[in-house]
């Protein structure tokens, strides 16, 4: 089986098997690493040491399950629920039934046989049943992870770390749950590039987290739109599209105390960076980056940092070849090639060249850099992606306007021999003569009207 065929799961559990067989980690230790049970675990070594990599790909990929229940079932069992055992979830008159009764009253009284768990599962997923737990005490301590790398709490500290001689900036704070390992760089804001810029000093200095800790923010994690929870869709930001490809997991926190080591790490810095920064005198972001690599971090980590409860590692190596890292620190969108073959990205068209052979009407990946750099990638059948040149299309003419004629306005005169002027010059000849003054000589073709 080719390469390309196995997931980003099975490469990873072929690093920590490689590191298994060379002796670097057991079997015990590697279980957690490799997300199964014991047993399961050394059927997976000795499945790797006999066929390599190519071992750890399931022989049932791409068949179908042999227990699936037909699709036509499952919506006459959940049509029935829907219909006699529905009803409101809070207690009182006319409260729906848990899976376990409806289970019972779908074989008593319709001759359907459906496990509770099945049914569980099935009325979840169309909203018929939520469970309710009971409310826990709030701001339950924990205990830390006992391994490096198993959870690491991410967090923004907007504040006035220069106290007016420089720019705002924003502290963003990395720090590893089971040992307090703080990794911080200073960004403009609480953005995605700046989420992004301290997750990739990170993986370079230690490795791939197992799970991040973070805020319920747009940069970070949000809730579904109507049409995402309509869909089953589950929402990604951009940061959390990165992870996802990276193989974190992102774990959002629904208070500021389920985060309290990176929350109480800020008060700390807080007030020692900043009178550090004040005593060297910087008053700039790359300065403070500089004098945080250099200075600040080393003895902050070297006092504060406590020793993991487990000596593995649980960081993983990062695959640069496999995913380059402009394919995972970038904003992704999907766009719709036009029949034209222009791809339209925020008020820019991109013209695909001809050779990519693209049909109109397909979907292709808009990669934008940090530094403005765009990258079209077009995803095959086969889920090959494929970067496609693309130029700067040419500004489509406007459409022509008709041009209003405006006529040049007329004055309209009566005519000489209009009635108008007749009984005009009859009223002026009547006033003329009451006052005992010569009439007026009418017109040309004018008759003064005879006066009784």
């Amino acid at each position: 089986m080719e390469r390309t065929a196995m997931s980003d799961r099975e490469v990873e559990r072929g690093v920590v098997l490689r590191r298994v067989v060379a002796g670097e980690l057991s079997v015990r230790e590697a279980t957690p690493l490799l997300g199964v049970c014991y047993r399961h675990a050394r059927r997976l070594v000795a499945r790797f040491r006999a066929c390599g990599v190519k071992g750890l790909v399931h022989a049932a990929r791409g068949r179908p399950s042999n227990r699936t229940v037909p699709p036509v079932y499952r919506a006459q069992v959940l049509e029935l629920v829907r219909q006699y055992y529905g009803g409101p979830a809070a207690r009182g008159p006319g409260q729906r039934f848990g899976p376990t009764l409806a289970a019972e009253h779908l074989w008593t009284d319709h001759g359907l046989r459906v496990p509770v768990t099945t049914l569980r599962r099935w009325m979840r997923a169309a909203g018929l049943w939520s469970r309710r737990r009971r409310a826990r005490p709030r701001h339950q301590r924990r205990e830390r992870k006992a391994h490096f790398g198993e959870l690491v709490q991410l967090d923004g500290s907007p504040h006035a770390w220069f106290e007016g001689r420089g720019p705002p900036a924003c502290a963003m704070t990395m720090v590893d749950d089971a040992t307090s390992r703080t990794l911080i760089r200073f960004s403009p804001a609480e953005t995605t590039w700046a989420a992004a810029e301290v997750l990739q000093a990170w993986i370079a200095q230690h490795g791939l987290p197992q799970a991040l800790y973070c805020d319920w923010k747009n940069v970070y994690q949000r809730p579904p739109t109507l049409n995402e929870r309509s869909r089953g869709e589950v929402p990604l930001t951009q940061f959390g599209r990165m992870c996802a490809k990276l193989g974190i997991r992102l774990i959002a926190a629904s208070t500021p105390q389920a985060k309290g080591r990176v929350e109480r790490t800020h008060g700390t810095h807080q007030d020692r960076l900043i009178k550090k920064l004040r005593l060297a005198g910087i008053d700039t972001l790359d300065a403070a980056n500089a004098f945080l690599e250099e200075t600040y971090l080393p003895a902050h980590n070297a006092r504060f940092a406590v020793a993991p409860a487990s000596p593995v590692d649980y960081h993983r190596p990062r695959h640069v070849r496999r995913r380059a890292d402009a394919d995972i620190f970038c904003l992704e969108s999907s766009r719709i090639v036009g029949a034209d073959a222009v791809v339209q990205y925020h008020g820019r068209a991109l013209q695909l060249a001809p050779s990519a052979r693209i049909p109109k009407k397909s979907q292709v990946l808009v990669r934008e850099l940090r530094d403005g750099t765009i990258h079209v990638v077009h995803v095959g059948r086969d889920g090959r992606e494929r970067h496609v040149r693309w130029t700067p299309a040419a500004p489509r003419l406007p459409k022509p306007q008709p041009v209003p004629v405006r006529l040049a306005p007329t004055v309209a005169r009566p005519a000489a021999h209009h009635p108008w002027r007749q009984q005009h010059v009859a009223w002026m000849d009547r006033a003329m003569r009451r006052r005992g003054l010569p009439s007026v000589q009418p017109p040309i073709e004018i008759l003064t009207p005879s006066h009784p």
